[in-house]
């Protein structure tokens, strides 16, 4: 579980890994190449394929939006395949939606989530963007 800057709880994880006891999301942002056609609980997929970009930001920064606002009263989940690289970009562009600068983002998710998060050069990248469209 990552606390934001401004409180709110996001679990960051892997799709393939296993569930365990945890309990079932409110609600789930899901990063992968094709959709998990999941049932149980309400999500939103993103196509993002494994060390790219989403297919459409405007789709992942709403997608993202919406799991933060979610986050102040419901249980949310963020995840891509192993939960590194795609989840962690999303979890830094929650953070600049929570009000880390985007100079930050990189370093204060791999501080508070995975020490791997954000794997490419593009990711940082586009975390540039999304905080150059957030102000």
């Amino acid at each position: 579980m990552v606390e934001l800057p401004d409180g709110r709880r996001v679990r960051g994880t892997g799709w393939r890994r296993p569930r365990g006891d945890v309990p079932a999301p409110d609600f789930a942002v899901y990063l992968l190449g094709r959709d998990p056609r999941l049932e149980g609980w309400p999500y939103r997929w993103v196509r993002w394929r494994d060390f790219g970009l989403p297919a459409s930001t405007e789709d992942a920064m709403d997608a993202l939006r919406e799991a933060h606002r979610r986050a102040g009263s419901e249980r949310v989940e963020v995840a891509c395949g192993a939960g590194v690289g795609r989840t962690g970009t999303a979890l830094a562009a929650l953070a600049i939606e929570a009000g880390i600068g985007a100079e930050d983002a990189v370093a204060w998710v791999r501080e508070h989530y995975h020490p791997r998060a954000v794997e490419t050069r593009r990711q940082r990248r586009w975390l540039t963007e999304v905080a150059r469209d957030h102000r």
